[in-house]
Parts: C-alpha cells; structure tokens; sequence
C-alpha cells in the first residue's frame, strides 16, 4: 500500500512537471514568434522606406517628407493602407516596391513563411531523432541467465516497434505540412495570376479604364498587379489619388475585385480546406487525407480549420454582407448612390461591404454616409476576419449530459455579447435621429450618442447634453435647458433609450452572452 501511494505522488509530481515545462514552452515559443514577427516587419518596412527614398518620384517638388515615406512603406508592409501622401506621386518603379511591400506584408504569404520554417524543423526534427535503446546485456548463468535473456529479447521488439512508430509518425506529419505548403503556394500564385490577368485584360478591352490609366500616367499592368496584389493581401492601397472612387461605375472591375478580397481574408479558410479535399480525394494520398481529417492538429496551421467551422464561417460572412448592404441601398439609395443606376448602385454597396471587413478599398466618400452606416462598418473592421457564429461544440465527440435539448442550447447560443447589443443600440439612434445628425452635426454626433447609450446601459446618468450655441444654422425659437442630450430626441430615440435602460438594469442576466461566436 506504502509503495502504491509512493508510486500515485511520483506519477502526481510527474504530470505536474510536465504541465509546467509545457508551458514554459508555449510561452518560449509565443515569445520567439512575436519577436520574429517584430523583427520581419520592421526589416521589411526599413527596407521599403530605403528603396522608396532611393527612387525618383515623378514631380520632384512633390517629395514625400522622409516621415511620409517611412509612414507609406509601414502601412503597405502591415497591409493596413493609411495614407499620408498622394498615391500618383509614386513612379513606377516605386509602386513595384509597394507592390512587393503589400505582398510580403500579406497574411497568406507570412503563414506561408511560417509553414514553410515548419517543414523545415521536421526535417531537421527528423534527421537528428533520437530513438530509444534497449538495456545493456544482463549476463548470468543457469535459469536467472534465461530469464533475461527473455526479457531482453522482448524490450527489444517493444523498443523496435516503439522506435518504427515514432518514425512513421514524424514522417506523416513532415508530408503532411510539406502537402500543405504547396497547396497554399498553388492558392497564392494561381489568386494572383489569375487576378492580374484578368484585371489587365478588363482594362484592354473597356475604353473608359483605359483613358483613366492613360490620364493618370499608369502603366496597366503595374495598376493589374498593384491592385491584384494589393486587394488579395488586404491592404486596400490603389495607385490613384481617389482610390477606387474613379471606377464607381466600372462595375465589372468591382465584381473582379470582390471575389479576390473575399478569399484573401475572410473566406481563405474555406477556400483551403476545398482544395486540400480535393487534392486529397483526387490523389488518395495518405498524407493529404490526414490533413483534410484532422487539420490543424497535424499540421499546427492557424488557417485550416474544419469543414463544419468553414461552413459556418461561409455563412456568417454571408450574412454580414448581406445586412450591409440592406442597410447601405436603404439608407443611401438617394444619397450617396444618387445618380447611379440600380445595378451600379448594387454593385457598390457591395463593394463597400466586402471591404469594410479590412481590405478599405472604397469608391465612394465614406464621410457622405449616415453616421448609423459608418457605425455598422466600425463594427465589421473591430471583428477579426473569421469572427464565427458556431452554436455548437468545439469537440463534436464530446458527450453533453445535461438535461438541455439541442433546440435549447442553438437557442441560448443567438444570445449576442454586451458590445454587440450595444452597437445595435448605438446604429438604430442614429437612424431615428438621421436628419438631426446632419442638419446639427455639432451637437448630434456619433459620439454624443454613444455617450449616452453607454450612460443608459450603465445606468449613470452622464450626458453631453445640447447647447443653441453650437447650432450650425441657428434656430430663434431654440432656448437651452437643463437636461440631457436625450431631451431634444425624436420619440423614437427616446423609447430605444428606455429599452437601453432596461437591458442595463437586468444586464446581470446576459452577461454570458456571445459564447457561440468565436472570434479566431
């Protein structure tokens, strides 16, 4: 009993150990890839800024300062496309430096890298594994000598078997990342082939593109690639001042463009996991069914996820365009888009809806739109790009017993976060109060309006509150008052702000709200 206990403590203190140096390693590891990544970005933005400086630009009086170079080659290398200078400033030459920029910038082709240095530690892992050996030759005499001999015998087979196992399996998992790189470098290079041909063959054959590129001094294959490159990696740079606002009634060019946003960052996923089923059900290769069964844990690819979580992940994408662009052609159907016809109208929205999930290509001016539309995209660029609703189990072998049904769990799991409900509150004000929003922007602003949403679902009490002085176009009959900024609301806003009052009182019994959306 004695020495069972001792064994139960040693085994304790073994899993302990283990628990512990696990995660000094994940933490070892977490540290090396930030600082790699720190590093990569930085030698690669030095490395822009230099090459930027180098080069002629095309008016020399209009030389970017050296901050505004800088600024440019670090916004084109994290794909994040802030401006501080012109666009048709840049030569040429130049803009194929913020091409190779944007592409080595782009999370496809940085996950790729990473992929790659995978394969190679698992050739490397593989080379120098170090296999386990049988005991020394225990020498004896009579049947004690037999017996271990016997013994010996079998630790051998054990140790072999054991050894041959361990092999087979680095091994399957070395071609199963080698499998995966390749299908991702066959992803990028035929995404930007095929984009760029068919952008520049766009361009040949429609004469408005073409006098554009001409008026701006383009050259349409550098525009084919820049912006090919540019909207796959999701870096939202055009080579022209007005972005894409100078193609708003080019729509073939945005329906070209819409696909390539979309599989270079929200859909990417399941845009992968198809072609890793269909290399895999073509070939019947073991590695590749490997790698379309268990994914992520073979492989250890951030990007591939299973096929349920693609599917959802399909869906969710779908349905946060499509309530975009409801709210975009409803509410701008006769402003922004006014004087365009109702398939260019379309077009844009769309346009505008896909991007606004971090590609921040545009053609219109985003300032002209309702300030409920602007929250709606503040929303989407805050979500990451596989923000996922997925009411079920993140283990699907995984045995629920609890007394809940399914239909009630699916229910519970619609229940949304704080911040999201939040957010719908904040976007159906600003709709009730659109007109006051741009007649009196100075005291009907976004911020105001969060203000007081947050101070109703806090239950504080804070406000802006309004004043006559801060009118644009001074109303006579307007006399300040000691109340809130919610006072000099429309009936509307003011029963929305009631039910913000509620939800904030009982917020204790929604705190747990959002589980079903997994935001990476």
């Amino acid at each position: 009993m004695s020495l069972l206990c001792s064994l139960s403590r040693a085994y304790a203190h073994h899993q302990v150990t283990e628990r512990v140096a696990r995660s000094r390693r994940a933490l070892r590891s977490g540290l090396n890839s930030l600082l790699l990544h720190v590093v990569y970005f930085a030698g690669v933005s030095f490395a822009g800024w230099g090459l930027l400086s180098a080069l002629k630009v095309r008016a020399p009086h209009a030389r970017p300062r050296p901050i505004d170079a800088f600024f440019t080659a670090v916004s084109a290398a994290t794909v994040s496309s802030m401006s501080t200078v012109e666009m048709e400033v840049f030569t040429n030459a130049q803009l194929i430096v913020l091409t190779v920029l944007m592409f080595l910038g782009g999370e496809v082709f940085v996950s790729l890298v990473g992929l790659g240095s995978k394969w190679y530690k698992r050739v490397v892992s593989h080379d120098g594994i170090e296999l386990a050996t049988p005991p020394a030759t225990i020498t004896g005499a009579g049947d004690e000598d037999d017996d271990s001999r016997s013994s010996m015998s079998a630790t051998v087979v054990v140790t072999e078997e054991y050894n041959n196992s361990l092999l087979d399996a680095k091994m399957r998992r070395r071609n199963a990342v080698r499998s995966l790189f390749y299908i991702v470098l066959g992803i990028l290079a035929v995404v930007h082939v095929v984009g760029a041909v068919a952008v520049a063959a766009h361009v040949y054959t429609t004469p408005s593109a073409r006098q554009t590129l001409r008026r701006k001094s383009l050259d349409v294959w550098t525009f084919a690639v820049f912006t090919t490159v540019s909207t796959f990696s999701s870096c939202g740079y055009m080579p022209t001042n007005e972005n894409m606002a100078v193609f708003i009634r080019d729509v073939p060019l945005q329906l070209l463009l819409v696909p390539q946003a979309l599989v270079g960052n929200t859909l990417f996923p399941p845009l992968l996991a198809a072609c890793v089923w269909a290399a895999a059900a073509v070939t019947r290769r073991e590695d590749l069914t490997e790698v379309d069964k268990k994914g992520r844990e073979v492989t250890g690819y951030y990007h591939l996820l299973p096929a349920r979580r693609c599917w959802m992940l399909a869906g969710t994408v779908a349905a946060f365009v499509g309530v975009q662009v409801a709210m975009v052609c409803a509410m701008e159907w006769g402003g922004a888009l006014q004087g365009m016809s109702a398939g260019e109208k379309v077009s844009n929205a769309l346009f505008l809806a896909v991007n606004s999930r971090h590609t921040g290509e545009s053609t219109l001016d985003l300032s002209t739109l309702a300030p409920a539309i602007l929250v709606l995209f503040v929303l989407m660029m805050y979500l990451p790009p596989y923000t996922t609703w997925f009411p079920f189990e993140e283990n699907p072998t995984a045995r629920d017993h609890s007394t809940e049904s399914q239909g009630l769990r699916i229910l519970k799991s619609t229940v949304l976060s704080q911040l999201s409900y939040l957010t719908i509150f904040v976007i159906a004000i600003c709709i009730t109060e659109r007109r006051k929003l741009k007649e009196d922007p100075l005291n009907f602003n976004v911020l105001s309006v969060v203000v007081e949403v947050v101070s109703a679902y806090g239950n504080v009490g804070f406000s802006m509150g309004y004043s006559c002085s801060r009118q644009i176009n001074p109303d006579q009959l307007c006399t300040d008052k000691w109340i809130g900024f919610a006072g000099r609301w429309s009936d509307s806003g003011k029963l929305i702000l009631i039910i913000v009052m509620f939800f904030g009182r009982l917020k204790k019994f929604s705190m747990k709200g959002g589980k079903a959306w997994k935001l990476s």
